[in-house]
């Protein structure tokens, strides 16, 4: 699985934040609920577990020379909405 952000927004994130686009790759390789959020641009949401705190990320699945990846488009710490939903669907 191969992922790409831009690096000045993850820095502006890991600042505002608290979390890096870096830290929260882990998602992707542990128990998490993934949705739809748009059509135009396609894109995505996951919620799921990062550093002991429960994130959502949003990204899109894109493809390159070398195959497909995931750019990563913006994180926060998971709402009471979203701990709801991924509590039901684990």
């Amino acid at each position: 699985m191969r992922f790409r952000c831009d690096p000045a927004k993850s820095e502006k994130l890991k600042k505002s934040r608290g979390r890096s686009f870096d830290e929260v790759k882990e998602i992707f390789y542990g128990l998490h609920y993934e949705d739809q959020r748009n059509d135009d641009p396609e894109q995505w949401r996951a919620i799921g577990w990062s550093q002991g705190l429960l994130h959502s990320v949003i990204y899109e699945e894109r493809e390159d020379d070398e195959g497909p990846y995931y750019h990563l488009v913006t994180l926060w710490k998971a709402t009471q909405e979203e701990i709801k939903i991924y509590e039901q669907h684990k």
